[in-house]
């Protein structure tokens, strides 16, 4: 790969450099592993020394903070308006990019013939495309994926090694679905009035909106009749869980290991970070932010912020975990007002004895 002079990448990125235009930039790194020669980024003020102390060459930062990070450092810099989004594009430079699988069928996969493959469609080894199964164009299934009967995928969808879609499901257009992911399986619902354990119906499916991603090994159910469903644009991380008849809304962001149980609904760009848990039939409002391992166990209202479990107002958890962290300070406290009583409880039996005796 050849470098690339600094005033170059300014123009490819629609950016405005600072320092040496004919500056030769040989990589695009993170500030962790910048070394000279390289690019890197600092998307917020607070990354400014870090960059400033890392040995690239150069940091592209935003517009309208040269003269922030110019106190702290001389180092070339480049201003742009979207810092991430032109970090990235800028990697891809540097990088070769995985090559795109070629159009076409191989002849080792397994293919239903009243399947209905779409033009332009790459179908790897190994896949199996079960009986009335629908692809639409330009969709790539890679190698090892089980399409179950009745499934349709929409337009330029990836679906990536492994995954497993089960019957009737339906998957949106520009959609990812990452290594193992499992869509369909049947929830986790059960019927025990006779002290046995019966599995409930499983007649629905799942429908995923457009431009959804869903992470390596994650798992949504199908619903019981209905349809567990995906809101558009949604993006969901590895292992997550989502059980059967929930409703997710458009532009969630749901981080690692999630757990939603059954019957939940989300509102649109709802965003739950990792490790939250939400019991069932529980409702959380649009723009409503859960932090890590909150435990949700009632309804949620829209725009709120939420930590801990059971999960409150981040004000409130705030004043939870300050009181906790002084609870060592206040049982030596109460330690010391037991001893104080004590000795005052003492004192006052012997001065009640003496008054006593003198007495007699």
């Amino acid at each position: 790969m050849r470098p690339y002079q600094l005033q170059e990448i300014a123009t490819w990125v629609d950016g405005e450099f600072y320092g040496r235009g004919e500056l030769e930039i040989l990589n695009a790194d993170i500030i962790r592993d910048a070394t000279a020669g390289c690019l890197t980024f600092a998307e917020k003020p607070e990354y400014f020394q870090k960059a400033a102390d890392c040995e690239a060459s150069a940091v592209l930062i935003p517009e309208g903070s040269v003269e922030q990070f110019r106190e702290i450092s001389q180092k070339d810099v480049l201003a742009v308006s979207r810092v991430t989004e032109c970090f990235a594009k800028l990697v891809s430079l540097f990088r070769r990019p995985l090559p795109c699988p070629t159009p076409g069928v191989s002849e080792k996969a397994v293919i239903d013939p009243s399947a209905q493959i779409g033009p332009g469609v790459h179908i790897a080894p190994g896949a199996v495309i079960g009986p009335d199964v629908v692809i639409s164009g330009e969709c790539r299934i890679h190698a090892g994926v089980h399409l179950m009967s009745g499934v349709s995928v929409g337009t330029a969808t990836e679906i990536f090694p492994n995954v497993v879609v089960y019957e009737n499901c339906i998957v949106g257009a520009q959609c990812r679905l990452h290594a193992n992911c499992v869509i369909g399986a049947h929830g986790f619902g059960y019927e025990s009035s006779t002290g046995e354990h019966f599995p409930g119906p499983q007649l629905g499916n799942v429908v995923i909106g457009d431009h959804v991603e869903i992470g390596a090994g994650t798992s949504i159910d199908r619903a019981t009749f209905g349809s567990t469903s995906i809101g558009e644009g949604t993006k969901i991380d590895n292992q997550v869980q989502i059980g059967h008849n929930c409703r997710i809304g458009k532009r969630n962001l749901i981080c690692a290991q999630v757990g939603i149980a059954g019957s939940c609904t989300t509102g649109d760009n709802v965003v739950l970070a990792g490790q939250v848990g939400i019991g069932d039939h529980i409702s959380i409002g649009q723009k409503t932010i859960l932090g890590a391992k909150a435990g949700v166990m009632a309804d949620i209202p829209e725009g709120q912020v939420y930590l801990g479990a059971p999960a409150t107002p981040v004000k409130q958890q705030m004043s939870i975990v300050a009181a906790t962290h002084r609870l060592p300070e206040m049982r030596r406290k109460i330690k010391q007002l037991e001893r104080q009583l004590e000795k005052l409880q003492e004192n006052a039996d012997a001065g009640g004895s003496s008054s006593v005796h003198d007495a007699a």
